[in-house]
């Protein structure tokens, strides 16, 4: 298939030697020495190819994890802008039944814990398609959503009727909020801190938009546990972050921000939620919580403040990446049948990392019609709807968002009326 290598100004040129340019951290500014793994040259994840433009070629970067070694920022290159990653996306949180329902106890617990209520405002930055804050407009409390993604947004409005602002969310826009007297009670946002290349705008425009005692949330993958558990599949271009509370803690203390609670939840395979306030603020109801203390010795005992620990990292990614290959060959051998399920941006760097494609797997499903009649970005493996899993009957689905393997499992579980199985990828390649 053609295909194009991306070159890009935004990563530092080769010097004579064949290595780059020092490349400062994109938080602190020091210059990165320290590689936590080379996934090689990747598509963009939601680059999805129409079955139409299968002649297409496509863009590959470079996927590659640098860790500073001052601040502890875990981060990639920025090769593309937000904008183009982000103002048209094929990502509907919706259609994950079991993300709904987290949104639905986040809501009834901060509504509990902060007594918000019909005064109060809560503002959702990168809101999606309104899958969290349906859950507070129920209850009768105003909503803003903030979603650069322009057809994301319209899906809020026309079927949620959540009122969502598309734009990018930093300084500017926390501004034109506080002009609009739409400043927060509660701020949140979920998966957008890593998505962000830009932290210092970000976190500077949640310290404008949050009223003197309000609350914010946001909650993001867990860097100790993509470490240990061999999460790899959630390093994509989109990602340009990769966050430690250690790191957390420094970026949000520059902008006057006091982390005051942490939470460990088990959402795409562990992740944090933190709590934070304008550390000026004296509520009794945002006291400094143990746990805080309590997560950031637990990742200094774990090794995240000493670069080994990073750099050993990418020998477990290569062995995982062998013991895949090996079930599919074998599976292929024995003329067993294999699909996957999901077409999720963590299968697509999976796929392209390990090269799996035809020749090894006969397609991916996907619950999401706006993914369906397209082709997975790079490896170009054919996305249709799950029912075609009943019509060919395959020996093995292998599901690619690990995440929600209870969930798959349990919608797909008539595959075991012919000897169908699951496997999940990570972090050890298993048959369930």
């Amino acid at each position: 298939m053609p295909a194009t290598i991306a070159s890009v100004a935004a990563a530092p040129p080769p010097t004579r030697d064949g290595q780059t340019q020092p490349r400062p951290c994109r938080f602190c500014g020091a210059e990165l020495r320290t590689v936590m793994c080379d996934l090689g040259m990747s598509p963009l994840s939601n680059s999805y190819v129409p079955f139409a433009r299968v002649n297409d070629a496509e863009k590959f970067y470079p996927l590659k994890v640098w860790v500073c070694d001052r601040c502890f920022l875990a981060q990639l290159d920025e090769f593309e802008t937000p904008d183009a990653l982000f103002s048209s996306y094929l990502y509907f949180s919706s259609f994950s039944t079991s993300w709904v329902e987290h949104a639905r106890r986040y809501c009834e617990m901060m509504i509990a814990r902060f007594g918000l209520g019909a005064k109060s405002h809560v503002v959702e930055i990168a809101s999606n398609d309104g899958y969290l804050l349906q859950h507070f407009k129920a209850r009768g409390i105003p909503v803003l959503g903030i979603e650069p993604a322009a057809n994301i947004a319209k899906a809020a409005w026309e079927q949620k009727q959540i009122p969502s602002l598309v734009k990018f969310f930093g300084v500017a826009t926390a501004r034109e909020l506080v002009a609009e007297g739409k400043s927060a009670d509660l701020l949140l946002g979920n998966n957008v801190l890593a998505h962000v290349p830009n932290l210092e705008d970000f976190v500077g425009g949640l310290k404008i938009a949050l009223k003197p005692d309000g609350v914010m949330t946001l909650e993001f993958p867990h860097l100790l546990r993509l470490i240990e558990e061999n999460q790899f599949d959630t390093i994509y271009h989109e990602h340009f972050s990769y966050l430690s509370f250690i790191a957390v803690l420094k970026i949000f203390a520059r902008h006057g921000l006091t982390l005051f609670d942490v939470e460990q939840i088990p959402t795409h395979g562990g992740s944090l939620r933190i709590f934070g306030r304008h550390t000026e603020s004296g509520s009794p109801s945002m006291v400094v919580s143990e746990r805080v203390e309590a997560l950031r010795q637990k990742e200094i005992d774990f090794g995240l403040t000493r670069m080994e620990t990073y750099e050993a990292f990418g020998a477990k990614v290569r062995a995982t990446k062998r013991k895949l290959l090996r079930f599919l060959i074998d599976a292929n051998e024995q003329g067993k049948s294999v699909v996957c399920y999901g077409a999720a941006a963590k299968g697509v760097t999976l796929v392209n990392y390990c090269g799996v494609r035809d020749d090894l797997v006969d397609y991916v499903v996907d619950k999401s019609p706006y993914k369906q009649n397209h082709f997975m970005p790079g490896v170009r493996l054919p996305i249709y709807g799950p029912e075609r899993i009943f019509e060919t009957r395959p020996d093995y689905v292998l599901i690619l968002p690990w995440n929600l393997k209870a969930e798959i499992s349990g919608q797909l579980a008539a595959i075991r009326e012919w000897g169908g199985q699951f496997v999940v990828p990570i972090p050890e390649v298993k048959v369930l």
